[in-house]
């Protein structure tokens, strides 16, 4: 049987010192499996959350896609096989979700979010 390590790692604004969190921390999945990532954090004033996936191995990033108040942005590649959603607008704790729906062996990977001011 053919197991899926993830890992998930967040970043708030590449500079700042307030938290991230995203949960779960790691999982270990079957393919096949869905899987939610949810990232909160507490910046009031930041209304977008970025997901970005660092292949096993690879030392880049690909973005897959952002969250901007509640209108998600999917890259090309990652429209069929993840979702964004959450709902950043308002004055209160922020949260969103990266869903995998259908994972598989190229899912295999670190994950972050990170949280930024709308443009």
């Amino acid at each position: 049987m053919c197991y899926l390590m993830l890992f998930f790692l967040c970043f708030l604004d590449f500079c700042q010192t307030l938290d991230v969190h995203q949960d779960p921390s790691d999982i270990v999945i079957e393919p096949s499996s869905t899987v939610q990532i949810v990232c909160t954090h507490e910046k009031t004033d930041y209304f977008q959350m970025l997901w970005y996936q660092q292949p096993h191995g690879r030392t880049d990033m690909k973005l897959i896609g952002y969250l901007r108040y509640s209108e998600p942005t999917m890259e090309k590649e990652y429209k069929d096989d993840y979702k964004i959603s959450g709902d950043l607008s308002g004055s209160t704790a922020k949260n969103g979700s990266l869903v995998i729906q259908k994972a598989e062996q190229k899912s295999s990977a670190v994950y972050f979010c990170a949280a930024s001011k709308a443009q």
